[in-house]
């Protein structure tokens, strides 16, 4: 039995692993990238005197896919938890608290977002419920184009595109409501007479603990652990051909003759690797678009950062220079997370890029770097030289949730399914958290396994 992996992130890795779980010792596993290291969009760097992520940071701990699997590879202890440190939000020249009892951003009253927006917008938010709304079952309109409509711009400026640009790299113009907001579409469909009636009826229990976990050492630690445990051939700096189907199986190339194939690559390529032999599928993933971003990680000497978690950035927000400010957001690593903190070194991220300034990640690393100190200086007031830096380009790296993504998805599943043998798997089809592609690792190795039991 010989399998092919196509794509060595964090969901490749995951469904190497659970493929040498289900078929065993003698199976063949090989997995390709055309990056020059395994874990895709996760990457842990030397900053200073320890390693950082200068990818995603955290996972959402109410989901159990990061720990269990932490602790299926015997390293469960290092899962870490957030200091409980509260983020702020910069916006009309201000930092203000995080609003509470929103939804991505969306407020669930007015007093969610009191001081936040002003006097007109806060009248909007609080008679909303007052007016008639028009949504019919199966609707799909942007965020934006939701909100703003009942809300009004601000809130997607000040409130809802800051999240939305943490979650996807995206704007609320980008992202739809039934692939970003399920709950939140499922109570208009179930017939709310508001937007405010339906963010209060989709907005979560409350759950006791921290919302968010991480890794001690960073996700490197996992990735490899994964790639031991996978037992499997990987190669990186390989570009994989069109995926062609064989008398038996499937030809790979470079690989060869395989029995099957998952595909875990972004949509795009996906979009490419398979267009021969599944190419409904291939017509809808390639209208996935991308967003790019670029991390900026920062180590000072001798700084005194908030005591916050961080800080968002609103859509537009100026800077000193009365040009919008181009960092979407600043982690203040060193507070966030108790095991930075203890490093003694103040520790900061700051995070470019939304879709559409895809220009962002050309600029010249010194660039990007001064950028990174300007805005630091002009919104928390930093303006020391940092010790240490790293620039992190993540060039396609979130794929946008635009309306319509449901039904794109529904039918790209649809598509597979009708190709026992070869199974796609990725942060464009069930969410794009670390969770998220674990699970969806976890399914595509599952059910190519039970295909191939069949033949």
């Amino acid at each position: 039995m010989k399998i092919a992996v196509v794509g060595a992130g964090i969901t490749g890795l995951v469904a190497a692993y659970r493929l040498r779980l289900a078929l065993g010792p003698d199976a063949e596993i090989v997995v390709a990238d055309a990056g020059d290291r395994v874990g895709g969009k996760l990457h842990s760097a030397r900053l200073t005197s320890g390693m950082v992520d200068v990818g995603a940071e955290a996972f959402v701990s109410r989901r159990p896919e990061v720990p269990a699997l932490l602790s299926e590879l015997g390293l469960a202890d290092q899962l870490v938890r957030p200091s409980g440190a509260r983020p702020l939000i910069r916006s009309g020249g201000a930092l203000h608290p995080l609003p509470v009892g929103t939804l991505m951003g969306i407020p669930a009253t007015a007093d969610s977002v009191r001081g936040l927006v002003d006097d007109a917008t806060y009248r909007q938010i609080a008679t909303e419920a007052t007016r008639p709304l028009h949504w019919t079952r199966g609707d799909d309109l942007s965020v934006g184009e939701l909100v703003s409509a009942r809300f009004g711009s601000q809130v997607v400026a000040r409130s809802v595109d800051p999240l939305l640009g943490g979650v996807y790299s995206g704007l609320a113009s980008s992202i739809g409501v039934r692939a970003a907001v399920p709950p939140l579409a499922a109570a208009l469909d179930a017939g709310a007479a508001s937007l405010t009636h339906a963010v209060t009826a989709a907005l979560p229990l409350p759950v006791p603990g921290p919302v968010f976990g991480g890794i001690r050492d960073g996700y490197g630690v996992l990735l490899r652990a994964l790639v031991e445990a996978a037992g499997a051939t990987v190669l990186t700096g390989t570009s994989v051909g069109v995926i062609e189907r064989a008398s038996t199986g499937w030809t790979v190339n470079p690989i060869g003759p395989v029995d099957g194939v998952v595909v875990c690559t972004p949509a795009p390529e996906a979009a490419r690797v398979i267009g021969s032999v599944v190419p409904a599928a291939a017509s809808e993933l390639a209208q996935i678009r991308l967003a790019s971003s670029v991390l900026v990680a920062l180590a000072f000497d001798d700084v005194e950062l908030p005591n916050n978690s961080g800080v968002l950035v609103a859509t537009g927000e100026p800077g000193d220079d009365g040009k919008p400010l181009r960092a979407k957001a600043f982690t203040l690593s060193s507070r966030k997370w108790p095991h930075l903190a203890d490093r003694g070194v103040p520790l900061v991220r700051c995070s470019f890029g939304r879709f559409g300034d895809d220009a962002i990640v050309e600029m010249a690393d010194a660039d990007l770097v001064a950028t990174a100190r300007e805005d630091l200086g002009t919104v928390l007031g930093v303006t020391a030289a940092p010790t240490d830096t790293v620039v992190q380009r993540w060039r396609g790296g979130l794929p946008q949730y635009a309306p319509g993504h449901t039904e794109r998805v529904r039918a790209i599943v649809e598509a597979v399914d009708a190709s026992p043998g070869i199974e796609v798997a990725g942060a464009y089809l069930h969410g794009v958290g670390v969770p998220a592609c674990i699970a969806s690792g976890t399914r595509a190795a599952q059910r190519l396994a039970e295909a191939l039991a069949e033949q």
